[in-house]
């Protein structure tokens, strides 16, 4: 906890909004995407896909083959902990929204599916995307597998895998994915792993996002290593996520955004 406070302080102190960004590109996403304060009929979906959630008192065994939690000490679990405290937050969830509906990716991969949280906001923001997500827990996947068909959220399919077995296949790479969202195991060496396993997918307008790359040392060490690669071209860090852009006509920028 100690290590992200101070890693905040630091990104507050080195943040900046629109007013200091001189690419189009990235004022144009922050003005016309981060920032869009219109209320949007999606939201409501969210938030009533989040309070289901919050009301189910039931408790499930749950697999985890990624760091671990800071929060949980058991594998036993309540599914309205679940989603209170290691799901999502709403806010990130409407800017998830808005970022697949600004870029409207045709595929995305999302590495880590918990209870499905990202994955409505991802659904809900391209319905016509071909979404897939991937998932080691069994019993949180059937919770949002449940979930997403309540909802009518239909364009998902879900993979009960482990993470690296899924990526290490190389017939993924004709196809491409135009968003991922990384949510999955956030340790370094999983992170660097996934990243070098998927680019081969990548395309010119490919975005990607990382999830808590200040949750340790080691995370930022794998956010630093990313923004170095040389096929790497914008990266927009908000604390929480790692935006990475792979567009050849930019020129290697690193943007450090309040949102």
């Amino acid at each position: 906890m100690l290590f992200q406070i101070k890693s905040y302080i630091k990104f507050l102190w080195h943040s900046k909004n629109e007013h200091a960004v001189h690419s189009p590109f990235v004022f144009n996403l922050l003005t016309k995407c981060f920032y869009d304060k219109k209320s949007k009929p999606e939201y409501l979906v969210l938030k009533n896909y989040r309070n289901s959630l919050l009301e189910n008192n039931k408790t499930i065994e749950v697999t985890d083959f990624g760091a671990g939690s800071k929060v949980f000490k058991s594998d036993k679990r309540q599914i309205s902990k679940i989603a209170q405290t290691a799901g999502i937050s709403p806010k990130r969830a409407k800017l998830l929204f808005r970022i697949v509906n600004y870029f409207k990716p045709e595929t995305i991969l999302e590495i880590g599916t918990s209870l499905g949280l990202a994955t409505a906001a991802l659904t809900l923001g391209n319905p016509k995307a071909k979404i897939t997500t991937l998932e080691g827990c069994p019993n949180t996947m059937s919770i949002a597998n449940t979930q997403l068909q309540q909802f009518g959220l239909n364009n998902v399919n879900s993979v009960v895998t482990k993470f690296e077995t899924y990526l290490s296949d190389l017939s993924l790479s004709p196809f491409g994915f135009g968003l991922v969202y990384f949510d999955g195991n956030h340790s370094k060496k999983a992170t660097l792993d996934y990243f070098e396993l998927l680019l081969p997918t990548i395309s010119n307008d490919t975005v990607w996002i990382f999830d808590d790359i200040h949750w340790s040392k080691e995370m930022e060490e794998a956010w630093k290593t990313i923004q170095k690669h040389p096929k790497v071209t914008v990266t927009i860090d908000t604390f929480q996520w790692g935006l990475v852009f792979f567009r050849r006509e930019q020129p290697k920028e690193h943007f450090i955004i309040r949102v």
